[in-house]
């Protein structure tokens, strides 16, 4: 039986490298983009295919839409000559940038800078990509838990993610024809290099958090690639158009 591919924006770090390799770990394919830094996922793939998946990684940058054309040829060349197949089975909208910026103070361009990566980049690869992705197919796009609580000088960042929340219940609606679910998923405050590693290197954050997180600790990557493998399994397949948090219980 041929593998499920999953097709991943930044996969070579962070939430988006953990959901590739427990996705491996369940037998997935696993293409993923990266960025900036080759290197990186290079070592990526090395550990997709070390746990028995096949892996490849393409450059993209998600905040140009002006590139999402040659990428998706690209996608399409990778697919017919390492998979001989035309089509994917799972896409993640994980590739994303942090701003930590007061409403008062925030500029305009900070905040078309969030819209391209965050709104308009998902929004338009993923219409793009909607040809590849095989019916009965699943796409999980990433929230945040700042969409329920609000923590200063993240409204603008928080504000983007609630315009794909909505996005998602409308994707869901609309491409059920396909038989293709689609959900978001709402992390809370994770330990990894996100926003210069705030959370997993600064001990008063990671302090604060815990306190106010019922699980009594700050979030680890492999919290969230459990519960992104999970997403993509046949076992919730009846799950469409809904908001996931994987927050450990903050501000409960």
């Amino acid at each position: 039986m041929s593998h499920k591919i999953a097709v991943i924006t930044g996969g070579s770090r962070g939430l988006g490298r953990n959901g590739a390799l427990k996705l491996a770990e369940k037998g997935v394919d696993i293409i993923f983009t990266w960025h900036s830094k080759e290197q990186e996922a290079q070592a990526v793939v090395k550990e997709i295919e070390a746990l028995g998946a096949r892996g490849a990684a393409l450059q993209l940058d998600v905040g140009d839409s002006q590139a999402f054309p040659g990428f998706v040829l690209e996608l399409q060349k990778q697919l017919k000559s390492h998979w001989q197949r035309d089509n994917f089975d799972y896409l993640l909208n994980n590739a994303g940038t942090a701003l930590h910026e007061p409403f008062a103070s925030t500029t305009e361009a900070q905040l078309d800078a969030l819209i391209n990566v965050h709104f308009k980049g998902p929004f338009f690869l993923t219409q793009q990509l909607l040809p590849l992705i095989a019916n009965g197919g699943r796409i999980l796009n990433v929230s945040s838990g700042l969409t329920r609580f609000s923590q200063p000088g993240s409204g603008a960042y928080a504000a983007v993610k609630g315009a794909m929340e909505v996005l998602t219940r409308y994707q869901a609606k609309e491409l059920a024809a396909r038989d293709i679910r689609v959900n978001i998923l709402a992390p809370g405050a994770i330990a990894t290099d996100f926003s210069d590693g705030r959370v997993r290197d600064n001990p008063q954050i990671n302090e604060f958090i815990s306190s106010v997180t019922a699980l009594g600790r700050v979030g680890q990557p492999e919290d969230i690639g459990k519960v992104i493998a999970m997403l993509f399994s046949e076992e919730s397949a009846w799950i469409t158009g809904q908001r996931i948090e994987a927050s450990g219980g903050m501000f409960l």
